[in-house]
């Protein structure tokens, strides 16, 4: 467990939780433990699926400009690339992950989120890329996972502005999934999530492999990918259960192992 974030598990679901008062700025130390537990998550059989979560204030106000700002070139070379690998770690959870955004995301806090394979927001929050604000960029995906989520022109008015959306641009934009009262975003992720806490695990990886690598393919090698991912599955457990449950019961009352 580190001093800023830290996995809890309770009934298959892993929470990863930032805190790091105020606004759970993403410094050296943040990074390398959402790295940890972000390798927890993906390892530990009895963690389904996922929330990331900053509180019931912030989700994350991004990277901590002040420990940012003293770096060299060199320096930041090199946090550059662990933040990246960081979000990109997180996004690689072969686990259904939802981000519970409160507050703000906002420069790399929104890259995190968007790391995420679902976001529930509260109808209060404000998001952005508002880096171009201090002379740089996005560096931990943000221009890229952006412009697969709105659109390139789209995103290109976020990142060149600076500017925060509302809850509701947001929503209509695709960058969050489901809008919900402040109050009630951790327990929503928590519906969410729950969805797979008892699902075919072996199953929901894989079929978060084909989505998420299809995109970076043509569509002949993106339909090659899923049928192998597809046919590999005849290899677990599960897909023994679903189909003889489905064959006896009927449709969803398999009772699955993940394995």
């Amino acid at each position: 467990m580190g001093e800023f974030v830290r996995l809890e598990v309770d009934g298959g679901i892993g929470t990863i939780r930032l805190e790091r008062p105020p606004v759970n700025a993403i410094n050296g130390q943040v990074t390398a433990e959402l790295a940890v537990a972000a390798q927890e998550a993906t390892e530990r059989d009895d963690v389904r699926a996922v929330i990331l979560y900053g509180g019931e204030k912030t989700f994350c106000g991004g990277a901590d400009v002040k420990e940012m700002v003293a770096r060299s070139y060199v320096e930041m070379r090199a946090f550059g690339t662990k933040l990246q690998n960081t979000v990109a770690a997180v996004a690689a959870i072969p686990k259904p992950v939802v981000a519970a955004i409160t507050g703000y995301a906002l420069g790399g806090g929104l890259e995190l989120a968007m790391g995420a394979d679902y976001r529930i927001a509260g109808d209060n929050v404000k998001v952005g890329q508002p880096e171009i604000l201090l002379g740089i960029i996005p560096g931990a995906g943000g221009t890229q996972r952006l412009a697969r989520l709105v659109g390139p022109s789209k995103a290109k008015d976020l990142v060149f502005t600076g500017r925060f959306a509302k809850a509701d641009e947001a929503l209509s934009l695709g960058l969050v999934d489901q809008l919900v009262a402040p109050d009630d975003v951790y327990s929503a992720a928590q519906k969410w999530a729950g969805q797979f806490a008892n699902g075919p695990a072996v199953a929901l990886a894989q079929a978060k492999a084909a989505i998420d690598g299809g995109l970076d393919m043509d569509l002949a090698s993106g339909l090659k990918l899923e049928t192998q991912l597809f046919t590999a599955l005849w290899a677990t457990e599960d897909q023994t259960t679903g189909m003889t449950s489905f064959v006896e019961n009927g449709p969803g009352k398999a009772t699955f192992e993940g394995k």
